[in-house]
């Protein structure tokens, strides 16, 4: 506690009794560490008064009906003045945080190697709940962004929130993890994004377990099993698909040109097709590049030409 209280910026009371219970498998009230915190001098400064919350919103019955989804760009690491975003995830019924992970850009394949992880690990929602970037929203009404096809190849669609305040679960989960994380990094002196996400998993798995959610007046995991004992669930298991790997890629068409060959990083492979035969190529979020013989159809099975591991 001494640690995590002393750290800059200082770790929150009820993170810090968060802590030990993770940490240590025993119990003790933030107030008991406030009054611990004033008696050895760790006291926070006394915060100034928030404004009240706006009205909320609905929330759904079911869970998996909806995913809330954003990012969030801070400064997580000590003395590291970049802007990192955390990609998070949270389900609107039971607030189970379903993923969590700071990656050095927000970018498609950032959301490309989030997602799926997120899927495998607690199935496929109905809808993810997003804002308006780019990403998700098309140009043209009646198109797909390359991240809303690859939802839309198994069944998830994408509901747009207009403004921050429609998404007040997600940004109220975002200070979460901006009132915690830079103390804990500050404290154990973690300083890349590939260490952090070593520890996020298991932050994020006891807040599901453990942590009772002010709103529910019970841990998110809870209300996930009630809601599965009433039947209110619209969660689908991940299906076992060929395609998968290459769902969650960044592919692009390209040409065979008139040597046989095809570029794949720096270097031009043969593709063992004719001359002028147009092929995929897909750019993995490892950073894997794979050629196949044509798009992703559900009646088909992939056809691939080259694999190329990276280096």
């Amino acid at each position: 506690m001494r640690k995590l209280l002393s750290a800059r910026p200082p770790a929150p009371y009820r993170f810090a009794a968060s802590e030990v219970h993770r940490r240590l498998d025993f119990q003790i009230d933030p107030a008991t560490v406030r009054r611990w915190a004033i008696t050895h001098e760790l006291a926070h400064p006394v915060p100034s008064r928030r404004q009240p919350a706006s009205i909320r919103r609905w929330q759904c019955l079911k869970i998996g009906a909806l995913w809330q989804l954003d990012a969030t760009p801070h400064r997580w690491f000590p003395g590291d003045k970049r802007n990192y975003p955390l990609l998070d995830l949270l389900d609107d019924c039971s607030r189970v945080c379903t993923g969590a992970k700071i990656y050095y850009a927000e970018d498609l394949l950032a959301y490309l190697d989030f997602l799926p992880a997120a899927f495998t690990e607690h199935g496929l929602p109905l809808e993810l709940y997003v804002d308006c970037h780019s990403f998700f929203f098309p140009q043209r009404p009646e198109a797909l962004t390359q991240l809303g096809a690859a939802l839309h190849f198994y069944g998830v669609s994408l509901r747009y929130a207009r403004t921050p305040q429609a998404k007040g679960k997600i940004e109220r989960q975002h200070q979460y993890w901006q009132g915690r994380l830079p103390a804990l990094f500050a404290a154990e002196n973690i300083t890349a994004p590939e260490v952090a996400n070593e520890l996020l998993p298991d932050l994020r798995r006891h807040r599901n377990a453990k942590e009772i959610h002010r709103e529910l007046g019970r841990t998110p995991d809870a209300a996930a099993n009630k809601a599965r004992r009433e039947d209110r669930t619209a969660l689908r298991p991940t299906p076992r698909c060929p395609w998968w790997p290459y769902i969650w890629s960044v592919r692009t068409t390209l040409r065979v040109g008139p040597d046989g060959r095809v570029p794949v990083g720096q270097e031009r492979l043969r593709a063992g097709v004719a001359a002028g035969t147009r092929v995929i190529h897909c750019l993995h979020p490892n950073g894997n590049i794979t050629i196949l013989a044509h798009e992703p159809k559900s009646d088909q099975k992939p056809a691939i030409l080259l694999q190329v591991q990276a280096s």
